[in-house]
């Protein structure tokens, strides 16, 4: 039996949807590059961590960590944690996406929040899911790395880009992406314990490691509310 084909409008709608959210990401990435060049970054390694590492959220723990003082192993370490949650959203979109070969490469760079959710927003049929992950992937890719140059070149062109504050947009962003997944009391006894962990732990240890304690926290919490349900 052949897969029915997405009809014109409905194709067209998830383009228009896809190019949206790149956009919107790609704003976001101006803060990225600025902050990376304001922590310590090269304007070539920078753009180097949009394009290979390319998962929004593990790029600013690296650059936080590594713009605090802190080790290159923390950081490192606290960027793959975060970055951990694509490869769970790999093993949801491997039957869905059915790609073979060198395309697997492909969609294994691709596979980001946005790109999950919009293919999982679209489930039939199953050729508008797919066309909904490589537009919203190749879309937020292409402006990602756009916004994180022009944020990169702003900030190396000025003689001290760490006047300009941007240190704080770091915890900013984490709190707004942390925010939406806050339901229930569950979620936000977790999310308070880690704060106070690392909060306590700041003083005493180097950059970096307190945020991996307070992971550590949600991993326990993760696993014990796992065997009560």
């Amino acid at each position: 039996m052949s897969t029915p084909a997405i009809e014109p409008p409905h194709r067209r709608r998830i383009t228009s949807n896809a190019v949206g959210i790149g956009l919107a990401t790609g704003a976001y990435a101006l803060s990225f590059g600025a902050i990376s060049v304001a922590s310590g970054l090269s304007v070539l390694q920078t753009q180097t961590l949009s394009l290979l590492m390319f998962t929004g959220a593990s790029q600013f723990a690296l650059v936080g960590v590594l713009g605090a003082g802190g080790g290159a192993i923390a950081a490192v370490v606290t960027a793959w944690l975060l970055g951990a949650r694509n490869g769970l959203y790999a093993l949801s979109l491997a039957p869905i996406l059915d790609v073979r070969g060198l395309r697997r490469l492909g969609a294994a760079q691709m596979t980001i929040d946005e790109s999950t959710a919009m293919a999982l927003a679209h489930p039939e049929p199953v050729q508008a899911a797919r066309h909904a992950f490589w537009m919203t992937g190749l879309s937020v890719f292409v402006l990602w790395n756009i916004g994180t140059a022009i944020g990169a070149l702003g900030a190396a062109a000025i003689d001290d880009p760490s006047s300009l504050g941007l240190d704080a947009a770091i915890p900013a962003g984490f709190i707004a992406l942390l925010w939406p997944r806050l339901v229930g009391r569950s979620m936000w006894a977790v999310a308070i314990a880690g704060a106070v962990l690392a909060l306590v732990l700041t003083p005493v240890l180097r950059p970096g490691l307190p945020v991996l304690a307070a992971g550590l926290v949600a991993f326990v919490a993760s696993w014990l509310l796992g065997r009560r349900s």
